[in-house]
Protein backbone atom coordinates (compact mmCIF):
# COMPACT_ATOMS: atom_id res chain seq x y z
CA UNK A 1 0.00 0.00 0.00
CA UNK A 2 1.68 3.34 -1.04
CA UNK A 3 1.84 6.67 1.08
CA UNK A 4 -0.74 8.19 -1.45
CA UNK A 5 -2.97 5.24 -0.86
CA UNK A 6 -3.05 5.38 3.14
CA UNK A 7 -3.41 8.76 2.97
CA UNK A 8 -6.74 8.62 0.84
CA UNK A 9 -7.86 5.91 3.37
CA UNK A 10 -6.72 7.81 6.20
CA UNK A 11 -8.53 10.68 4.53
CA UNK A 12 -12.42 9.02 3.79
CA UNK A 13 -11.86 7.79 7.35
CA UNK A 14 -12.17 10.85 8.84
CA UNK A 15 -14.36 12.53 7.13
CA UNK A 16 -16.80 9.79 7.73
CA UNK A 17 -15.99 8.69 11.14
CA UNK A 18 -15.50 11.86 12.63
CA UNK A 19 -16.44 11.15 16.29
CA UNK A 20 -13.39 8.13 15.95
CA UNK A 21 -10.75 10.17 14.97
CA UNK A 22 -11.85 12.59 17.67
CA UNK A 23 -11.93 9.81 20.16
CA UNK A 24 -8.65 9.15 19.60
CA UNK A 25 -6.76 12.31 19.75
CA UNK A 26 -8.41 12.70 22.90
CA UNK A 27 -7.12 9.72 24.19
CA UNK A 28 -3.92 10.10 23.27
CA UNK A 29 -3.74 13.62 24.59
CA UNK A 30 -4.55 12.57 27.86
CA UNK A 31 -2.36 9.15 27.37
CA UNK A 32 0.57 11.60 26.67
CA UNK A 33 -0.24 13.89 30.02
CA UNK A 34 -0.55 10.56 32.54
CA UNK A 35 2.63 9.82 30.92
CA UNK A 36 4.21 13.38 31.40
CA UNK A 37 2.70 13.61 34.75
CA UNK A 38 4.38 10.21 36.15
CA UNK A 39 7.41 11.16 34.73
CA UNK A 40 7.54 14.70 36.57
CA UNK A 41 6.26 13.24 39.91
CA UNK A 42 2.78 15.07 39.12
CA UNK A 43 1.18 11.63 39.51
CA UNK A 44 1.80 8.62 40.91
CA UNK A 45 1.81 5.43 40.33
CA UNK A 46 -0.12 4.09 43.66
CA UNK A 47 -2.26 7.19 43.20
CA UNK A 48 -3.22 6.30 40.19
CA UNK A 49 -3.38 2.31 40.69
CA UNK A 50 -5.91 3.20 43.86
CA UNK A 51 -8.40 5.38 41.61
CA UNK A 52 -8.33 2.26 39.49
CA UNK A 53 -9.13 -0.09 41.96
CA UNK A 54 -11.77 2.14 43.40
CA UNK A 55 -13.18 2.35 39.54
CA UNK A 56 -13.09 -1.33 39.27
CA UNK A 57 -15.37 -1.81 42.58
CA UNK A 58 -17.97 0.79 41.41
CA UNK A 59 -18.47 -0.72 38.13
CA UNK A 60 -19.22 -3.77 39.43
CA UNK A 61 -21.61 -2.93 41.58
CA UNK A 62 -23.10 -0.68 38.43
CA UNK A 63 -22.83 -3.92 36.22
CA UNK A 64 -24.07 -6.36 39.09
CA UNK A 65 -27.05 -3.72 39.22
CA UNK A 66 -27.31 -3.12 35.56
CA UNK A 67 -27.89 -6.68 34.66
CA UNK A 68 -31.57 -6.51 36.55
CA UNK A 69 -32.47 -3.40 34.23
CA UNK A 70 -30.77 -4.69 31.35
CA UNK A 71 -33.14 -7.69 31.37
CA UNK A 72 -36.31 -5.69 32.36
CA UNK A 73 -35.71 -3.58 29.22
CA UNK A 74 -35.05 -6.82 26.95
CA UNK A 75 -37.75 -8.79 27.80
CA UNK A 76 -40.73 -6.62 29.27
CA UNK A 77 -39.77 -3.68 26.85
CA UNK A 78 -39.76 -0.90 29.30
CA UNK A 79 -37.07 1.35 30.99
CA UNK A 80 -37.85 0.23 35.03
CA UNK A 81 -37.21 3.95 36.79
CA UNK A 82 -38.34 1.66 40.25
CA UNK A 83 -34.85 0.28 39.71
CA UNK A 84 -32.81 1.93 42.11
CA UNK A 85 -35.22 2.43 44.45
CA UNK A 86 -35.14 -1.60 44.36
CA UNK A 87 -31.19 -1.72 45.03
CA UNK A 88 -32.08 0.67 48.18
CA UNK A 89 -35.03 -1.91 49.31
CA UNK A 90 -32.36 -4.75 49.01
CA UNK A 91 -29.66 -2.77 51.00
CA UNK A 92 -32.48 -2.19 54.08
CA UNK A 93 -33.56 -5.27 54.06
CA UNK A 94 -29.93 -6.81 54.32
CA UNK A 95 -28.58 -4.89 56.55
CA UNK A 96 -31.26 -4.95 58.87
CA UNK A 97 -30.70 -8.62 59.19
CA UNK A 98 -27.18 -7.79 59.44
CA UNK A 99 -27.59 -5.47 62.27
CA UNK A 100 -30.02 -8.03 63.94
CA UNK A 101 -27.86 -11.09 63.70
CA UNK A 102 -23.87 -8.79 64.88
CA UNK A 103 -26.08 -6.85 67.74
CA UNK A 104 -28.70 -9.32 68.85
CA UNK A 105 -28.60 -9.25 72.88
CA UNK A 106 -26.16 -6.00 72.38
CA UNK A 107 -28.80 -3.51 71.86
CA UNK A 108 -32.25 -3.11 71.38
CA UNK A 109 -34.43 -5.35 68.70
CA UNK A 110 -36.00 -1.95 67.11
CA UNK A 111 -33.19 -0.26 66.46
CA UNK A 112 -31.38 -3.12 65.01
CA UNK A 113 -34.18 -3.53 62.87
CA UNK A 114 -34.67 -0.01 61.76
CA UNK A 115 -30.46 0.03 60.83
CA UNK A 116 -29.82 2.04 63.84
CA UNK A 117 -32.15 4.85 62.85
CA UNK A 118 -31.43 8.51 64.56
CA UNK A 119 -27.99 7.31 65.48
CA UNK A 120 -29.51 4.59 68.19
CA UNK A 121 -26.71 2.23 67.47
CA UNK A 122 -24.04 2.14 65.09
CA UNK A 123 -22.59 -0.88 62.83
CA UNK A 124 -19.05 0.02 64.01
CA UNK A 125 -19.78 -0.25 67.51
CA UNK A 126 -21.12 -3.61 66.36
CA UNK A 127 -17.79 -4.34 65.14
CA UNK A 128 -19.81 -5.48 61.64
CA UNK A 129 -17.52 -6.44 59.00
CA UNK A 130 -16.89 -9.20 56.53
CA UNK A 131 -14.09 -10.79 58.65
CA UNK A 132 -15.53 -10.10 62.58
CA UNK A 133 -18.97 -10.99 61.44
CA UNK A 134 -19.23 -13.03 58.36
CA UNK A 135 -22.48 -14.95 59.65
CA UNK A 136 -24.03 -11.51 59.79
CA UNK A 137 -22.65 -10.24 56.64
CA UNK A 138 -23.52 -13.75 54.39
CA UNK A 139 -27.05 -13.55 56.14
CA UNK A 140 -27.91 -10.07 54.99
CA UNK A 141 -26.64 -10.89 51.34
CA UNK A 142 -29.01 -13.56 50.93
CA UNK A 143 -32.19 -11.65 52.94
CA UNK A 144 -31.20 -8.67 50.45
CA UNK A 145 -31.77 -10.58 47.20
CA UNK A 146 -34.77 -12.54 48.61
CA UNK A 147 -36.47 -9.41 50.02
CA UNK A 148 -36.04 -7.85 46.53
CA UNK A 149 -37.10 -11.00 44.57
CA UNK A 150 -40.19 -10.49 47.37
CA UNK A 151 -40.96 -6.70 46.30
CA UNK A 152 -40.53 -7.25 42.94
CA UNK A 153 -43.10 -9.79 42.08
CA UNK A 154 -45.33 -7.97 44.24
CA UNK A 155 -45.13 -5.06 42.52
CA UNK A 156 -45.22 -6.72 39.18
CA UNK A 157 -48.42 -8.67 40.22
CA UNK A 158 -50.15 -5.49 41.63
CA UNK A 159 -48.96 -2.32 39.40
CA UNK A 160 -46.96 -3.49 36.08
CA UNK A 161 -49.10 -6.53 35.07
CA UNK A 162 -52.37 -5.13 34.71
CA UNK A 163 -50.83 -2.57 32.38
CA UNK A 164 -47.99 -5.09 30.35
CA UNK A 165 -50.02 -4.46 27.18
CA UNK A 166 -49.96 -1.00 27.62
CA UNK A 167 -47.25 0.91 25.70
CA UNK A 168 -43.07 1.72 26.84
CA UNK A 169 -44.19 5.09 27.93
CA UNK A 170 -47.17 4.14 29.97
CA UNK A 171 -44.69 1.31 31.85
CA UNK A 172 -41.99 3.71 32.63
CA UNK A 173 -44.31 6.32 34.17
CA UNK A 174 -45.95 4.33 36.05
CA UNK A 175 -42.11 2.99 37.13
CA UNK A 176 -41.57 6.64 38.12
CA UNK A 177 -44.31 6.33 40.55
CA UNK A 178 -43.48 3.19 42.38
CA UNK A 179 -40.09 4.76 42.59
CA UNK A 180 -41.41 7.99 44.37
CA UNK A 181 -43.40 5.55 46.72
CA UNK A 182 -41.11 3.39 47.50
CA UNK A 183 -38.42 6.07 48.17
CA UNK A 184 -40.23 7.60 50.75
CA UNK A 185 -42.00 4.59 52.08
CA UNK A 186 -37.97 3.41 53.16
CA UNK A 187 -37.13 7.10 54.42
CA UNK A 188 -40.66 7.25 56.34
CA UNK A 189 -39.79 3.74 57.75
CA UNK A 190 -35.63 3.93 58.34
CA UNK A 191 -35.15 7.84 58.56
CA UNK A 192 -33.30 9.77 56.24
CA UNK A 193 -30.11 10.21 58.34
CA UNK A 194 -27.07 8.43 56.06
CA UNK A 195 -25.79 6.42 58.87
CA UNK A 196 -22.49 4.09 58.55
CA UNK A 197 -22.76 0.25 58.69
CA UNK A 198 -19.68 -1.27 59.59
CA UNK A 199 -16.05 -1.29 61.15
CA UNK A 200 -12.92 -0.49 59.55
CA UNK A 201 -12.22 -3.87 57.71
CA UNK A 202 -8.47 -4.70 57.90
CA UNK A 203 -6.56 -3.66 54.69
CA UNK A 204 -3.81 -5.67 52.43
CA UNK A 205 -1.28 -3.00 50.49
CA UNK A 206 -0.59 -4.46 47.17
CA UNK A 207 2.88 -2.23 46.75
CA UNK A 208 3.90 -0.38 43.49
CA UNK A 209 6.84 1.51 42.27
CA UNK A 210 6.12 4.68 45.05
CA UNK A 211 3.80 3.27 47.39
CA UNK A 212 0.73 0.89 48.07
CA UNK A 213 -2.79 0.59 46.87
CA UNK A 214 -4.63 -0.74 49.43
CA UNK A 215 -6.96 -3.47 49.14
CA UNK A 216 -9.88 -4.07 52.32
CA UNK A 217 -11.51 -7.17 52.66
CA UNK A 218 -14.79 -5.93 51.63
CA UNK A 219 -13.06 -5.66 48.68
CA UNK A 220 -12.46 -8.48 48.50
CA UNK A 221 -16.15 -9.86 48.80
CA UNK A 222 -17.30 -7.64 46.14
CA UNK A 223 -15.07 -9.05 43.49
CA UNK A 224 -15.98 -12.41 45.05
CA UNK A 225 -19.56 -11.80 45.20
CA UNK A 226 -20.61 -9.94 42.08
CA UNK A 227 -18.04 -11.87 39.66
CA UNK A 228 -19.43 -14.98 41.07
CA UNK A 229 -23.26 -14.06 40.14
CA UNK A 230 -21.88 -11.83 37.35
CA UNK A 231 -20.47 -16.17 36.22
CA UNK A 232 -23.98 -17.67 37.11
CA UNK A 233 -25.90 -15.31 35.08
CA UNK A 234 -23.81 -16.79 32.13
CA UNK A 235 -24.24 -19.98 32.57
CA UNK A 236 -27.97 -19.80 33.23
CA UNK A 237 -28.52 -17.90 29.61
CA UNK A 238 -26.19 -20.19 27.77
CA UNK A 239 -26.72 -23.75 29.15
CA UNK A 240 -30.24 -23.81 30.29
CA UNK A 241 -33.76 -23.99 29.01
CA UNK A 242 -35.08 -20.98 30.58
CA UNK A 243 -32.27 -18.97 29.35
CA UNK A 244 -32.45 -20.21 26.17
CA UNK A 245 -36.41 -19.17 26.80
CA UNK A 246 -35.40 -16.19 27.86
CA UNK A 247 -33.32 -14.80 24.83
CA UNK A 248 -36.00 -16.41 22.59
CA UNK A 249 -38.68 -13.92 24.24
CA UNK A 250 -36.16 -11.13 23.95
CA UNK A 251 -35.69 -11.47 20.06
CA UNK A 252 -39.03 -12.08 19.01
CA UNK A 253 -42.27 -12.23 21.89
CA UNK A 254 -44.93 -13.49 19.85
CA UNK A 255 -42.81 -16.66 18.08
CA UNK A 256 -41.84 -17.44 20.99
CA UNK A 257 -45.27 -17.26 22.29
CA UNK A 258 -46.04 -19.44 18.79
CA UNK A 259 -43.00 -21.94 19.80
CA UNK A 260 -44.85 -22.85 23.10
CA UNK A 261 -42.70 -21.11 25.61
CA UNK A 262 -44.53 -20.13 28.86
CA UNK A 263 -43.70 -16.28 28.56
CA UNK A 264 -45.11 -15.56 32.01
CA UNK A 265 -43.13 -18.28 33.67
CA UNK A 266 -40.29 -16.25 31.91
CA UNK A 267 -41.58 -13.21 33.29
CA UNK A 268 -41.39 -14.25 36.80
CA UNK A 269 -38.31 -15.54 35.97
CA UNK A 270 -36.98 -12.23 34.90
CA UNK A 271 -38.45 -10.45 38.01
CA UNK A 272 -37.09 -13.06 40.22
CA UNK A 273 -32.83 -13.08 38.88
CA UNK A 274 -32.82 -9.59 38.30
CA UNK A 275 -34.62 -8.50 41.45
CA UNK A 276 -32.21 -11.23 43.60
CA UNK A 277 -29.22 -9.71 41.55
CA UNK A 278 -30.02 -6.20 42.33
CA UNK A 279 -30.63 -6.35 46.05
CA UNK A 280 -27.28 -7.94 46.22
CA UNK A 281 -25.53 -5.72 44.41
CA UNK A 282 -27.51 -3.24 46.68
CA UNK A 283 -26.21 -4.68 49.70
CA UNK A 284 -22.80 -5.42 48.42
CA UNK A 285 -22.69 -1.60 47.35
CA UNK A 286 -22.78 -0.53 51.07
CA UNK A 287 -20.34 -3.09 52.49
CA UNK A 288 -18.25 -1.71 50.09
CA UNK A 289 -18.14 2.17 50.88
CA UNK A 290 -19.56 1.46 54.74
CA UNK A 291 -22.84 4.03 55.08
CA UNK A 292 -26.41 3.64 53.83
CA UNK A 293 -28.84 6.18 52.94
CA UNK A 294 -32.69 6.26 51.72
CA UNK A 295 -32.00 8.12 48.21
CA UNK A 296 -28.34 5.63 47.81
CA UNK A 297 -30.20 3.49 44.84
CA UNK A 298 -31.63 6.54 42.74
CA UNK A 299 -28.40 8.47 42.96
CA UNK A 300 -26.76 5.32 41.59
CA UNK A 301 -29.43 4.89 38.96
CA UNK A 302 -27.97 7.26 36.42
CA UNK A 303 -24.62 5.39 36.56
CA UNK A 304 -26.52 2.16 35.37
CA UNK A 305 -28.84 3.58 32.92
CA UNK A 306 -25.70 5.11 31.23
CA UNK A 307 -23.96 1.54 31.45
CA UNK A 308 -26.80 -0.68 30.28
CA UNK A 309 -27.03 2.52 26.94
CA UNK A 310 -23.38 2.36 26.48
CA UNK A 311 -23.40 -1.46 26.74
CA UNK A 312 -25.76 -1.90 24.14
CA UNK A 313 -29.63 -1.40 25.42
CA UNK A 314 -30.45 -5.09 26.28
CA UNK A 315 -27.47 -6.96 26.34
CA UNK A 316 -26.54 -8.30 29.95
CA UNK A 317 -22.54 -8.43 28.96
CA UNK A 318 -23.20 -4.92 27.64
CA UNK A 319 -24.61 -4.12 30.77
CA UNK A 320 -21.68 -5.42 33.08
CA UNK A 321 -18.76 -4.18 30.31
CA UNK A 322 -20.79 -0.72 30.47
CA UNK A 323 -20.51 -0.75 34.30
CA UNK A 324 -16.95 -1.67 34.31
CA UNK A 325 -16.10 1.37 31.69
CA UNK A 326 -18.68 4.06 33.48
CA UNK A 327 -17.13 2.75 37.04
CA UNK A 328 -13.69 3.41 35.73
CA UNK A 329 -14.43 6.76 34.24
CA UNK A 330 -16.27 8.05 36.75
CA UNK A 331 -13.44 7.49 39.59
CA UNK A 332 -10.22 7.52 37.13
CA UNK A 333 -11.25 11.08 35.78
CA UNK A 334 -10.32 13.08 38.93
CA UNK A 335 -7.19 13.32 37.61
CA UNK A 336 -8.07 15.59 35.05
CA UNK A 337 -10.86 17.18 36.43
CA UNK A 338 -12.43 18.05 39.72
CA UNK A 339 -13.76 15.50 41.31
CA UNK A 340 -17.42 17.26 41.66
CA UNK A 341 -17.48 16.57 37.63
CA UNK A 342 -16.97 12.83 37.98
CA UNK A 343 -20.21 11.72 37.46
CA UNK A 344 -20.17 14.01 34.20
CA UNK A 345 -17.32 12.84 32.74
CA UNK A 346 -18.77 9.41 33.12
CA UNK A 347 -22.04 10.59 31.14
CA UNK A 348 -19.78 12.49 28.37
CA UNK A 349 -17.81 9.45 28.01
CA UNK A 350 -21.12 7.44 27.19
CA UNK A 351 -22.28 10.37 25.10
CA UNK A 352 -18.62 10.19 23.12
CA UNK A 353 -18.83 6.11 22.60
CA UNK A 354 -22.45 6.11 21.14
CA UNK A 355 -21.24 8.95 18.40
CA UNK A 356 -18.91 6.54 17.27
CA UNK A 357 -20.94 3.69 17.87
CA UNK A 358 -24.72 4.61 18.47
CA UNK A 359 -25.51 0.53 18.88
CA UNK A 360 -23.70 0.61 22.36
CA UNK A 361 -20.46 -1.65 22.58
CA UNK A 362 -22.82 -4.77 22.75
CA UNK A 363 -24.88 -4.13 19.65
CA UNK A 364 -28.61 -4.43 19.85
CA UNK A 365 -31.47 -5.83 22.15
CA UNK A 366 -30.50 -8.91 23.50
CA UNK A 367 -30.34 -10.71 26.96
CA UNK A 368 -27.27 -12.22 25.88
Amino acid sequence: MGIAETYTRGRQFAITRPGSVLLALVGVVLLFDLVAGLATGRHSFSGIGSLVWDGLMRGLVIGLAGIGLSMTYSILNFANFAHGDYITAGAFSGWATTYLVAGFGRADVGALLLVGAGGSVFGGTLGIGVTTTPVAVVAGILVAGIATVALALFVDRTTFRPIRDADGITLLITSVGVAFALRYLMQFVFGSSVRGTTSQPPAIPLYLVDGAVRIDAHDVALVVVAGGLMLGVHLLLQMTKLGKAMRAMADNEDLAQITGIPTERVVRAVWVIGGGLTGMAGYMFILWKGTLGFNDGWLLLLLIFAAVILGGIGSIYGAIVGGLAIGLTASVSIIWIPSAFARAAAFFVMIVLLLVKPEGLFSGRSTA
